[in-house]
């Protein structure tokens, strides 16, 4: 008689716990556009998130310890004529972030140490290009400065920032909407998806398909899909019935899935997150209540379920924090930053294990903040591995954040702040003596009354 033997998984017991209500960062009216992006972008200084304003688009920079209500004047980065659509920190430099717009920019901006003090409207560079509204943004993994942005007029335009311009423009290979685009751990290929219902792997430099992929979901919804280990590719689409389904592939042999598998009837588009280190993907719906994991491995059939985080409320958005921005000595192995229509509420991925010791198993050398190759070398033709880090006493700066440097001559922003403080320190000098005049003018008619109190 044969027994069905459990596949043996140290991730198997994962379970996602919402941290504490004074954990949360409350009273945040999160954007309510319909894009699919993710709406929030989180490292180890701050988390941000797109929110609603009236005329243009803002998002909103926090440090992490600045939990619980935020007020409502807390100032915004609301450089953008029109709607935000997209915001990412880069991974190389902790406090700059570029956003997209439905103005047809893309913006980067430098966040201060301890956050913003006063509203953010000066971007430190504007990148233009895009005729029509930028939905997607992805830096490079490994080379310093290089973002590539996808638009709704179907372009992929990869741009090196420190020099505030385009280098390579892709814009024969889609003929329609791209849904996603994001680059291998090396940052050597670019995968995009397809409102045309293909599936493409592009060469950056060339801007050529080297491998692609008609109908890898039959249904007519959007298509998301992520690189995973070993070159495979993980993608999230919709089946003829509207079932949501995730499919695992090999760009070599497009042909054939390794797996498809069908999750459940729901409306919102899974955003994939890939953990290279765990090999953990992490599916969460917008609309969902719930995030979904699974181990990607070698063995059939490579996408093995592990468990489901399930709250009451709908997600609008999720940001998802760098490895190293993890508490190690908990164990944990993933943060979600999970966005809700007034609230971003951090959510705990954990591995129970009963030690306090660092476990050497759960993490790995893992991605460090340090770029491999600089802009200009890899425009012109040179790959790098990422450079990795070991977490084992948690993460210290060893190296001073790259600067981020830009060439004067292309940029004309002016430091708005500095300009105007000599006018606000005499604001300052004229309310003082305001509320000097008042105490007196208060201590004169106190005096009276008692006086006349006494007469009395």
């Amino acid at each position: 008689m044969s027994r069905k033997v459990v596949r043996a998984s140290k991730f198997r017991h994962v379970f996602g716990q919402a941290v504490k209500a004074d954990q949360c960062y409350d009273d945040i009216r999160i954007s309510t556009m319909t894009w699919d992006s993710n709406f929030c972008s989180v490292n180890p200084k701050f988390v941000s998130m797109i929110v609603d304003a009236s005329g243009g688009g803002a998002f909103m920079v926090l440090p992490l310890n600045k939990t619980g209500r935020i007020d409502m004047s807390y100032p915004t980065v609301c450089g953008h004529t029109g709607p935000v659509l997209d915001i990412e920190f880069c991974p190389h430099n902790d406090n700059i972030i570029a956003s997209g717009s439905e103005d047809c920019s893309v913006m980067i901006w430098e966040i201060p140490d301890g956050g913003l003090t006063s509203p953010l409207t000066e971007p430190v560079v504007k990148l233009d290009g895009h005729s029509k509204r930028v939905g997607i943004l992805n830096w490079h993994p490994t080379a310093h400065n290089v973002l590539l942005s996808a638009g709704s007029d179907n372009v992929i335009i990869l741009w090196n920032v420190a020099q505030g311009g385009a280098v390579v423009r892709i814009d024969t290979v889609h003929p329609d909407l791209i849904y996603s685009a994001c680059w291998n751990s090396d940052g050597s290929r670019i995968l995009t998806s397809c409102k045309d219902k293909k599936l493409r792997v592009l060469e950056p430099r060339e801007g050529t398909v080297l491998f692609e992929k008609e109908k890898p979901h039959e249904g007519s919804r959007p298509v998301r899909a992520v690189f995973v280990s070993d070159g495979k590719i993980l993608s999230t689409g919709f089946s003829r019935m509207s079932e949501r389904q995730v499919a695992l592939w090999d760009p070599t042999n497009f042909g054939e899935a390794l797996t498809l598998q069908e999750l459940d009837t729901s409306s919102g588009v899974l955003l994939p997150f890939f953990d290279p280190d765990t090999g953990i993907v992490y599916l969460c719906g917008k609309g969902d209540s719930s995030i979904r994991y699974f181990e990607v491995t070698d063995e059939a059939p490579y996408v093995h379920y592990l468990s489901m985080y399930s709250s009451k409320e709908s997600q609008k958005g999720m940001g998802y924090m760098p490895k190293r921005g993890l508490e190690v000595n908990k164990c944990e192995i993933a943060r979600f930053y999970k966005l809700h229509e007034r609230k971003c509420e951090p959510i705990v991925m954990t591995v129970p294990r009963k030690s306090d010791l660092f476990q050497e198993d759960l993490y790995p050398d893992t991605i460090g903040p340090e770029p491999s190759v600089e802009a200009d070398e890899w425009f012109a033709g040179k790959d790098a591995p990422p450079i990795l880090i070991s977490l084992k006493d948690g993460f210290v700066a060893t190296t001073k954040a790259k600067e981020f440097k830009v060439h004067k001559s292309l940029l004309k922003t002016t430091t708005a702040s500095a300009g105007s403080q000599p006018e606000s320190s005499g604001e300052v000098h004229s309310l003082r003596k305001e509320v000097q005049d008042l105490k007196a003018a208060l201590q004169e008619l106190t005096k009276r009354v008692r006086e006349l109190e006494t007469k009395d």
